[in-house]
């Protein structure tokens, strides 16, 4: 990992660069990849299936056989420990409800918000070199509580051409069954143009690569939503000298495991805490499965020590972590302050795989700073707001003559003989 000590602010932002490529960098890619779905649908579905997965798909749907095969062949001990899972995703997002609201701003003036839901919606499970089959529940769950009337999932085959067992067990308890062997840019595209086989969805949401991020970015362009631009995973720690070093290292490590285009980083004021992670690290990347990944995700990473905790903060809202875990004595500061973070972790027992798993709250994520302007996935990500209004001919009287000033004001003579009509119509009344 780089290390810093005390960097100027100047500093900050080329220190805190993120290890990705630009939008700029991908988009020819993209284009020439979209515009070949529009024109070539399944075809070139397959043809950058085979390219880019190694694989030959011929029926890109997954059959119901699979889907009960698959669930045949999840241990017991992983399907119990899904099912904790979704009762607790289940129940933070269930609590995310909300009633309609209504005013009347006026006598005779009633006006009222309704939320409705997302009518078809596209999720987008990563596969590679783990199979993120809790992003389901992290997606499927709420899109079913929002009442999504068609649900669609895409995620890449393995070699063979077939999908992990436990995602397909996963989607199908999570109510999805409408499933596609298509991951990457060409997921992306089928979901946006549709398919002979894959429909057209209205938005989509699920990490990815940098080449599914600028993918979903890019789909923007073509009538499709996208929850937001989730690229490689990312988190920032605070930690002071009342934090466990061990802990520390192992959230570190757990982060940098997704891939090789991860970044970590740990901020602190006690050079005594940094020295003993970096310790720990050593002592623990040693034992881990995916050490070849870690280590390059760590070249990636920073140990920046700080003078405050009033400048840490200032660095980690600049920075706008994915995640970020706080492990110190003044938690509160740094709770109460956290302007930018797509999801915070408090105290030395909350670590991230918390999140990312069984906690209840979503590990869809901002990232790459987009923190500081995005919300994670939440109920609200597949519904729209709805507003409504009814006015009597008492709230036509007491609104109308405003309405007539400021359209005439504006120059909108039609809008002003809207209102003119029926409040000369009412003139007797």
């Amino acid at each position: 990992m780089q290390i810093f000590n005390e960097p100027n602010r100047a500093d900050w932002s080329e220190i805190l660069k993120r290890p990705t490529q630009t939008v700029k960098d991908i988009e020819a890619t993209v284009v020439e990849i979209f515009n070949e779905i529009k024109l070539k649908k399944d075809v070139a579905i397959k043809k950058y299936t085979q390219l880019f997965d190694g694989v030959t798909i011929e029926n890109l749907s997954v059959d119901y056989a699979e889907i009960e095969a698959a669930t045949n062949l999840v241990e017991d001990e992983l399907k119990q420990a899904i099912d904790l899972a979704k009762r607790n995703i289940e129940a933070f997002h269930s609590a995310q409800k909300t009633d309609p609201i209504t005013v009347e701003t006026v006598p005779g003036v009633l006006c009222w918000q309704e939320k409705r839901p997302i009518e078809k919606v596209g999720l987008y499970i990563p596969g590679g070199s783990a199979p993120l089959f809790s992003t389901i529940l992290m997606l499927a769950i709420p899109a079913r509580l929002a009442g999504c009337n068609d649900v669609v999932l895409c995620t890449p085959p393995d070699k063979s051409g077939a999908i992990n067992p436990v995602i397909l067990y996963t989607a199908a308890l999570c109510g999805i069954t409408r499933i596609f062997k298509v991951g990457g840019i060409q997921a992306i595209g089928a979901m946006t143009f549709g398919t002979e086989t894959i429909p057209k969805v209205y938005k989509i949401f699920g990490p990815g690569n940098q080449f599914v991020t600028v993918a979903k970015q890019i789909a923007t362009k073509y009538d499709v939503a996208i929850d937001m631009p989730a690229g490689p995973s990312e988190l920032l720690i605070y930690a002071d000298e009342t934090a466990n070093a061990g802990y520390v290292a192992a959230d570190l490590l757990s982060q940098a495991e997704h891939g090789v285009d991860s970044q970590v980083i740990l901020v602190s004021t006690s050079q005594t805490l940094l020295d003993e992670v970096q310790i720990e690290l050593k002592v623990q990347l040693n034992v881990l499965p995916r050490k070849g990944i870690v280590i390059q995700a760590i070249n990636n990473s920073k140990l920046i020590k700080m003078l405050d905790e009033k400048m840490s903060l200032e660095l980690i809202n600049s920075y706008g972590p994915e995640h970020f875990i706080v492990c110190s004595k003044n938690e509160d500061f740094f709770v109460e302050n956290i302007r930018n973070a797509g999801s915070v972790f408090v105290g030395n027992f909350t670590p991230e795989s918390a999140g990312d798993y069984a906690s209840g709250t979503n590990h869809t994520l901002p990232t790459n700073g987009y923190a500081k302007q995005y919300s994670g996935v939440n109920l609200d990500s597949f519904l729209k707001s709805m507003t409504f209004q009814k006015i009597s001919k008492l709230g036509i009287k007491n609104i109308g003559p405003a309405v007539e000033q400021m359209a005439r004001a504006e120059g909108l003579q039609a809008h002003v003989n809207a209102m003119s009509l029926r409040l000369n119509d009412l003139k007797d009344e």
